[in-house]
Order: C-alpha cells, then sequence, then structure tokens
C-alpha cells in the first residue's frame, strides 16, 4: 500500500510540475501575441500602466494555482509594503528563474531590466514592450530609460548579480544598478528571496524533479541611498547581502 501511495504522490509531483510550466508557458506566449497587437493601438499613456499590472495579475494567479496544488509554499506579504512608496530599485538577490514572478506578484509599478535577446522573444517580448520594460543592449540607453521610467513613479527591478547566483550567497555585483540609484536620485531597496531547495537555479535541469514542497519566503533588507563612489557603495552592499543570506533572521 505504501508503494502504490509512493507511486502515486510521484506521478501528482510530476504532474503539478510539467503541467505548471506548460500554463506558465501558454500564459506568457497568450499575453505575448496579444500584447503586440494591443501596442499600436493603445496611447502611450495607457501601455505601461495595463501592461504591468496584467503582468501582476498573471503571475499572482500562476501562484495561486501553485498554491493550490501544496507542493508550493510562498511568503511573499513583505513586498506589500512597498506598493505605494513610489520611484525606487527593488534589488533583490537571484536563486532561481521564478524570482521575477515572485517579486512582479505583488507590486502593480514594476519595470524590470531585461536581456536585449529576449525583446523579440515570441513568449515575452510583447507583454515586457507593452508594459515598458528596458533591454540592457546598451548600457547608456538602459540607464536613461531607467531614469525615465523613475520620473513617472515606476519602480525599477534590477537583480545586482545580473544574472542567477552561482556562488554560495551572491554573485559579484553589476554597477548599473547603483549608477541609475545615483543619477536618478532614488533609493535601493534591498529584497532578500530565500528558498529550501536550487530548483531552478543556475545549472538546474529544466525536467529535474525537486523534493517538494518548493518554499518561498521574501523579506525586506534595508533601504540605501547612493551618495558617494559608486565602487565603494557597491563593495559595501555586497558583503551586506552576503551577511544577510549566510546568518538569516529566525
Amino acid at each position: 500500500m505504501n508503494r502504490i501511495a509512493r507511486c502515486v504522490r510521484l506521478a501528482y509531483e510530476f504532474f503539478v510540475l510539467y503541467a505548471g510550466l506548460l500554463v506558465f508557458a501558454l500564459m506568457c506566449l497568450g499575453w505575448s501575441l496579444f500584447a503586440a497587437l494591443l501596442f499600436p493601438l493603445l496611447p502611450r499613456r495607457m501601455r505601461a500602466p495595463l501592461g504591468q499590472f496584467v503582468i501582476m495579475a498573471g503571475f499572482r494567479g500562476y501562484l495561486f494555482l501553485l498554491k493550490a496544488s501544496r507542493l508550493v509554499k510562498c511568503d511573499l506579504r513583505a513586498l506589500d509594503a512597498l506598493r505605494q512608496d513610489g520611484a525606487l530599485i527593488i534589488a533583490p538577490n537571484h536563486p532561481s528563474l521564478i524570482d521575477v514572478v515572485l517579486i512582479a506578484s505583488r507590486l502593480p509599478h514594476i519595470v524590470g531590466i531585461m536581456k536585449a535577446e529576449l525583446w523579440h522573444n515570441l513568449m515575452l517580448g510583447g507583454g515586457a514592450r507593452l508594459a515598458g520594460y528596458i533591454r540592457n543592449n546598451s548600457p547608456t540607453s538602459m540607464i536613461r530609460l531607467a531614469i525615465a521610467a523613475t520620473r513617472t513613479g515606476s519602480q525599477l527591478l534590477i537583480f545586482p548579480e545580473g544574472t542567477r547566483t552561482r556562488d554560495h550567497a551572491v554573485n559579484i555585483f553589476k554597477p548599473g544598478f547603483a549608477l541609475i540609484a545615483k543619477k536618478a536620485g532614488i533609493p535601493i531597496q534591498t529584497v532578500f528571496i530565500e528558498t529550501n531547495s536550487a530548483f531552478l537555479g543556475k545549472g538546474w535541469p529544466l525536467f529535474k524533479r525537486p523534493a517538494f514542497p518548493l518554499v518561498y519566503r521574501v523579506r525586506l533588507g534595508q533601504r540605501f541611498e547612493v551618495t558617494g563612489n559608486v565602487k565603494t557603495f557597491i563593495a559595501e552592499l555586497e558583503h551586506y547581502y552576503k551577511q544577510q543570506l549566510d546568518t538569516p533572521p529566525p
């Protein structure tokens, strides 16, 4: 009997894992294609607010389905305190591919910095363009557009590591996010994503089954202003992240 129960449990886990990935892919594809059609039809002032809201609602719905499966647990309530804070840079660590979904599911005015090669991606490009996301193809252009986005009250989602974490705590930080914060005169809100699994982290095979349940928790750290030397600030902030992630609160 125990063996049958284990087989049923294993089959259910595989179903949730792959059906969840399929549902997410179809959601992204459907919205991306529709958003690409909407983009030239909507007035400029309506595009980004609509695009950002739909991304938040879609990601929240997806996480609701995952939590309903009882194989995923999320505590993202700390992010709600940022909803009315106006322009700032939200700077999380980056343990897995799901991090953008976790953060954007709670915040309605997020603008992301995305890889240039994803700009014309069939699944992501249309939704990203409508939401006013920014390509990282040119540092000068990226900084200019990021500063312009903050002038409208948008919050910038930027991972200081630039890619998913390879090292124990965090990778070496890139300077772009601190330079944007200094030039725009906005603070950096540190955010810590904690998880019990390396699922969808750097080097994790897409179809490798993790140990369930998956647990994700987000907590807020200190908020920083960039006023001095950017290079010195980045080194100090990187040390702060390592300290926080090596010694999480009880």
